[in-house]
Protein backbone atom coordinates (compact mmCIF):
# COMPACT_ATOMS: atom_id res chain seq x y z
CA UNK A 1 0.00 0.00 0.00
CA UNK A 2 0.79 3.59 -0.17
CA UNK A 3 -0.05 6.62 0.96
CA UNK A 4 1.48 8.66 -1.72
CA UNK A 5 -1.92 9.07 -3.72
CA UNK A 6 -3.54 11.11 -1.60
CA UNK A 7 -2.42 14.98 -2.04
CA UNK A 8 -3.38 13.84 -5.34
CA UNK A 9 -6.60 12.51 -4.37
CA UNK A 10 -7.36 15.50 -2.54
CA UNK A 11 -6.17 18.34 -4.95
CA UNK A 12 -8.59 16.20 -7.29
CA UNK A 13 -11.67 16.46 -5.29
CA UNK A 14 -11.32 20.09 -4.61
CA UNK A 15 -10.44 21.10 -8.05
CA UNK A 16 -13.67 19.35 -8.80
CA UNK A 17 -15.85 20.97 -6.45
CA UNK A 18 -14.49 24.23 -7.26
CA UNK A 19 -14.76 23.80 -10.89
CA UNK A 20 -18.65 22.16 -10.42
CA UNK A 21 -21.38 25.13 -11.87
CA UNK A 22 -24.31 23.36 -10.11
CA UNK A 23 -22.38 23.94 -6.21
CA UNK A 24 -21.50 27.67 -7.15
CA UNK A 25 -24.81 28.58 -7.65
CA UNK A 26 -25.26 26.99 -4.84
CA UNK A 27 -22.23 28.11 -2.37
CA UNK A 28 -20.46 30.55 -4.69
CA UNK A 29 -16.72 30.25 -4.58
CA UNK A 30 -16.80 29.01 -0.57
CA UNK A 31 -15.53 25.68 -0.61
CA UNK A 32 -12.41 25.16 1.45
CA UNK A 33 -9.52 22.57 2.18
CA UNK A 34 -8.90 25.22 5.59
CA UNK A 35 -11.39 27.64 7.16
CA UNK A 36 -10.09 31.37 6.12
CA UNK A 37 -9.61 33.82 9.17
CA UNK A 38 -12.34 35.97 9.95
CA UNK A 39 -16.22 35.83 9.17
CA UNK A 40 -17.51 32.77 7.96
CA UNK A 41 -19.79 32.95 4.53
CA UNK A 42 -24.04 31.81 5.23
CA UNK A 43 -23.23 28.15 2.99
CA UNK A 44 -19.98 27.21 2.74
CA UNK A 45 -18.51 23.57 1.93
CA UNK A 46 -15.07 22.24 3.58
CA UNK A 47 -13.21 19.26 3.18
CA UNK A 48 -12.56 16.49 6.37
CA UNK A 49 -11.09 13.91 7.80
CA UNK A 50 -9.54 11.25 5.56
CA UNK A 51 -9.23 7.26 6.61
CA UNK A 52 -6.98 5.27 3.85
CA UNK A 53 -7.05 1.22 4.45
CA UNK A 54 -4.21 -1.55 2.06
CA UNK A 55 -6.21 -3.03 -0.28
CA UNK A 56 -3.39 -3.89 -2.77
CA UNK A 57 -3.61 -7.25 -4.68
CA UNK A 58 0.05 -8.81 -5.26
CA UNK A 59 2.14 -6.43 -6.91
CA UNK A 60 -0.64 -3.63 -7.58
CA UNK A 61 -0.39 -1.45 -4.91
CA UNK A 62 -4.36 -0.17 -3.91
CA UNK A 63 -5.70 1.98 -1.40
CA UNK A 64 -9.40 2.53 -0.21
CA UNK A 65 -9.90 6.52 0.74
CA UNK A 66 -12.59 7.00 2.88
CA UNK A 67 -13.43 10.79 3.06
CA UNK A 68 -15.75 13.22 4.58
CA UNK A 69 -16.96 16.82 3.00
CA UNK A 70 -18.84 18.84 5.09
CA UNK A 71 -21.58 21.67 4.10
CA UNK A 72 -21.88 23.89 6.86
CA UNK A 73 -24.62 27.45 6.90
CA UNK A 74 -25.76 29.60 9.39
CA UNK A 75 -29.20 30.27 8.61
CA UNK A 76 -31.98 28.29 9.69
CA UNK A 77 -33.48 25.15 7.87
CA UNK A 78 -31.80 22.36 5.97
CA UNK A 79 -32.67 23.12 2.26
CA UNK A 80 -29.94 25.15 1.09
CA UNK A 81 -27.66 22.69 3.15
CA UNK A 82 -29.20 20.20 0.97
CA UNK A 83 -28.76 21.97 -1.75
CA UNK A 84 -25.13 22.15 -1.41
CA UNK A 85 -24.59 18.25 -0.31
CA UNK A 86 -26.78 17.01 -3.62
CA UNK A 87 -24.03 19.52 -5.64
CA UNK A 88 -20.90 18.13 -4.21
CA UNK A 89 -22.27 14.39 -4.42
CA UNK A 90 -23.74 15.11 -7.89
CA UNK A 91 -19.86 16.27 -8.90
CA UNK A 92 -18.16 13.74 -7.00
CA UNK A 93 -20.12 10.47 -7.28
CA UNK A 94 -18.44 8.94 -11.23
CA UNK A 95 -16.52 11.70 -11.74
CA UNK A 96 -13.46 10.99 -13.51
CA UNK A 97 -10.90 12.62 -11.77
CA UNK A 98 -7.50 13.34 -13.37
CA UNK A 99 -5.06 12.51 -10.60
CA UNK A 100 -1.32 14.23 -10.45
CA UNK A 101 0.25 10.78 -9.22
CA UNK A 102 -1.69 7.70 -9.54
CA UNK A 103 -5.16 6.66 -10.79
CA UNK A 104 -8.95 7.14 -10.16
CA UNK A 105 -10.21 3.52 -9.88
CA UNK A 106 -13.46 4.98 -8.67
CA UNK A 107 -15.33 7.01 -5.89
CA UNK A 108 -19.02 6.74 -4.90
CA UNK A 109 -21.01 7.88 -1.78
CA UNK A 110 -21.20 5.78 1.49
CA UNK A 111 -23.81 7.98 3.98
CA UNK A 112 -24.55 12.01 5.06
CA UNK A 113 -25.14 12.93 8.69
CA UNK A 114 -27.71 16.20 9.10
CA UNK A 115 -27.53 17.63 12.19
CA UNK A 116 -28.09 21.25 14.13
CA UNK A 117 -25.15 22.36 15.55
CA UNK A 118 -23.94 25.53 17.90
CA UNK A 119 -27.18 27.15 19.50
CA UNK A 120 -29.23 25.36 16.67
CA UNK A 121 -29.55 28.05 13.84
CA UNK A 122 -26.21 26.40 12.47
CA UNK A 123 -26.97 23.42 10.09
CA UNK A 124 -24.30 20.87 8.65
CA UNK A 125 -24.57 17.90 6.57
CA UNK A 126 -21.11 15.31 6.89
CA UNK A 127 -21.00 13.39 3.75
CA UNK A 128 -18.60 10.55 3.72
CA UNK A 129 -17.45 9.03 0.40
CA UNK A 130 -15.23 6.13 -0.76
CA UNK A 131 -12.13 6.76 -3.23
CA UNK A 132 -10.35 3.52 -4.58
CA UNK A 133 -6.61 4.40 -5.73
CA UNK A 134 -3.44 2.94 -7.91
CA UNK A 135 -0.31 4.26 -7.49
CA UNK A 136 1.67 3.84 -10.35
Amino acid sequence: MSYAVSSALQAAIYQTLVQSADLASVVGVHVYDALPAGSLPDVFVTLGAEVVRDKSVYDTAIAEHDFSVTVTTQLAGFQLAKDAAAAVSDALVGAELSLSRGRLIGLRFLKATAKRTGTGEQRQIDMRFRAHVEDD
